[in-house]
């Protein structure tokens, strides 16, 4: 019987944090090793702190936005080579820098691992896109945040955080003016992919490799399940 395919989006800020940054890598690549052997995985890795100090002492400097997002591409692709390093020969270190050429690679190595891939394509709507070339019917967005919640939780301490929601629902959360180096708990961009495909979208604590490892495995888990069907529940808080 084949295995489950889910495409997991993991923040820069979850990989690189600058505190621990190998401990974690480490621990990351053993919990994706164990889930591996139930489900087929493919990784896309963020750019964080590292692509945002590129993308914003680039724009001071005068750069345009395509300029920019290239750094942040680059910045995406140094962190996912750290993660494939870890992998070892489970994964790759000739990390594709293209949707179908990751989708290939899923064929011939364990975990596929990718960073960004051009201008104006966040590693979140990367991840969905990857998703819809595999077949994958989800996407697990390992974040800073532990759910969705209806505005940001370090601003707003009162914040409503919901466990379930419709894609439509997360859409209004998102949609807001994007540019390079700037991030919200989704893109926009991934979320319209998501919707058209029928991909469902799970957030949970990146650092939480416990929870994490629930999303991935399809198991019920503390974060937000975004369901991209039509007729779903709808959203529902703690």
């Amino acid at each position: 019987m084949s295995k489950d395919t889910v495409v997991i989006s993991i923040g820069g800020s979850i990989l690189i944090p600058d505190k621990n940054d190998a401990v974690y890598i480490g621990a990351l690549a053993d919990m994706l090793r164990r889930a591996s052997e139930k489900v087929r995985i493919a990784v896309v890795c963020g750019g964080g702190k590292i692509a945002r100090y590129y993308t914003s002492t680039g724009r001071d400097l005068g750069g345009s936005e395509d300029s920019l997002d290239i750094m942040g591409i680059d910045a995406t692709r140094i962190n996912a080579k750290l993660l494939a390093l870890a992998l070892g020969d489970l994964s790759s270190m000739d990390v594709r820098p293209t949707v179908g050429e990751t989708a290939e690679m899923a064929n011939k190595v364990g975990i596929a691992v990718m960073g960004g891939t051009e201008p104006g394509h966040t590693t979140d709507a990367v991840a969905v896109m990857l998703a819809e070339e595999m077949g994958a019917a989800r996407v697990v967005n390992a974040t800073s945040v532990d759910a969705v919640y209806s505005e940001d939780p370090r601003k707003n301490p009162d914040a409503e955080r919901y466990t379930e929601m419709t894609i439509e629902q997360l859409g209004h959360i998102v949609y807001a003016d994007h540019g390079a180096g700037k991030s919200s708990v989704f893109d926009p961009l991934g979320v319209r992919i998501a919707e058209k495909n029928g991909i469902d979208i799970e957030i949970v604590d990146g650092r939480n490799l416990a929870e994490l490892e629930k999303a991935v495995l399809g198991q019920p888990f503390s974060g937000t399940h975004v369901s991209s069907r039509r007729g779903a529940r709808s959203s529902r808080s703690l």
